[in-house]
């Protein structure tokens, strides 16, 4: 993708992939293919990508899967998701009053779509529209004050009349109280298991509420359970879809936390709410200040900070629509003579592909290519910054 935008991280300028509103609907067939790619095994968001920008399409990456996992060094096939269990899926989603927007469609958040591990395809529940407008990010703690909660019900509430969709986890606590302020303005909840499965149970009422006015939305397969393991990977579709991120009281070990690091990363906002030093709830936004967020106790410090990115249309710039012809495959004789050198370059910490490219001296067609069997093998980890690293055992 082309770069147009920026926005700050801690004073450091970042670079954000440019959108635009050069979008399309996918076919039935696509769609099918799509789904079945991005639920094969090793097959995550940034894999998904680099497989479509290889082979131009779902249908050829699908057939290439097995080949390239087995000269990855995969002890065993790898499992690529039938077609009925796709369709079994389609289905469900159906059932459940839900559907799947791909990242190169109208209805996908474009912030979201910016971010290079975007679900390449996002449940949606609710109303489709209210993805289409500027959104700011709630979090905080579960077990928050009672002031906490009523400042993050105010804040919500008047960020949503200045035209920002809140955007929470529907967790207890302050994303319980953000998702309330903003009902009436339209909030979207981000859940860890599937759309349709309502965690934690006692805010059945409130997702129902959110469905009628706003959106619920979910990377998993409709039915999914919430595991501790997929909530780290929701919090980086909360912070991905906001132009930042506000924290109310979290502890130095929240998950809030976790979220304005994937915020930092991606080159968006953090605004913390201050605290008394003598609550261990404040310990994170007090942090979070002294690191650089900007403080924040009314909706106008919000609105200040992003007032150049909310008078930039939001469509500006051009995103990739996977309709590119399809990367050159580098030779048998090329990829045989770099993968001892790739494969023992590599180790356990984290090193950047240029670097590799660098030790190597080979083409980053070739150096690509490599590491992308050796993800399709499960042998390999990415990292932010376009690092990698060798999983070892």
């Amino acid at each position: 993708m082309s770069c147009s935008m920026r926005l700050t991280d801690g004073g450091r300028s970042v670079k954000l992939p440019a959108m635009d509103a050069q979008t399309r609907n996918l076919s039935a067939t696509e769609r099918l293919d799509w789904l079945r790619l991005i639920r094969s095994e090793n097959v995550g968001p940034r894999t998904f990508n680099r497989l479509l920008e290889r082979f131009g399409n779902a249908a050829a990456a699908l057939a290439a899967l097995p080949d390239m996992a087995k000269r990855g060094g995969s002890r065993r096939p790898i499992t690529v998701c039938a077609k009925a269990e796709a369709e079994r899926e389609l289905a469900a989603t159906e059932r459940a009053g839900a559907r799947l927007i791909a990242t190169i469609e109208p209805g996908y958040p474009r912030w979201l779509a910016a971010i290079d591990d975007a679900p390449p395809l996002l449940g949606l529940m609710g109303n489709a529209a209210t993805l289409a407008k500027p959104m700011i990010a709630m979090v905080g703690a579960r077990n928050a004050s009672l002031n906490g909660r009523n400042l993050a019900r105010r804040l919500a509430a008047d960020l949503g009349r200045a035209g920002l969709v809140v955007v929470s986890g529907l967790a207890r606590g302050i994303d319980t109280a953000a998702h309330q302020g903003a009902l009436a303005s339209g909030t979207v909840a981000v859940l860890a298991g599937g759309a349709d499965v309502i965690y934690p149970p006692e805010n059945d009422g409130l997702w129902r509420e959110i469905i009628e006015t706003g959106a619920v939305v979910s990377e998993m397969p409709v039915g999914t359970q919430p595991q501790a393991s997929y909530f780290p990977r929701r919090n980086r579709i909360i912070s991905g879809m906001a132009l930042g991120v506000v924290v109310v009281e979290a502890n130095l070990r929240s998950g809030s936390l976790i979220t304005t690091r994937f915020a930092a990363e991606q080159g968006r906002e953090v605004f913390a709410v201050p605290g008394s030093p003598l609550d261990p709830r404040a310990a994170g936004p007090n942090d979070l200040i002294r690191h650089g967020a900007t403080l924040t106790e009314k909706a106008d410090d919000v609105l200040d900070a992003l007032s150049g990115q909310l008078r930039r249309p939001l469509g500006e710039g051009k995103r990739d629509a996977f309709r590119a012809s399809p990367a050159g495959i580098p030779s048998d004789d090329e990829l045989a003579r770099a993968r001892s050198d790739i494969t023992e370059s590599l180790g356990p910490s984290p090193v950047t592909v240029d670097e590799i490219i660098r030790q190597c001296q080979l083409s980053a067609s070739v150096v690509s290519w490599v590491l992308l069997e050796l993800e399709l093998a499960g042998r390999l980890d990415r990292h932010p910054g376009n690092r990698v690293s060798l999983l070892i055992g």
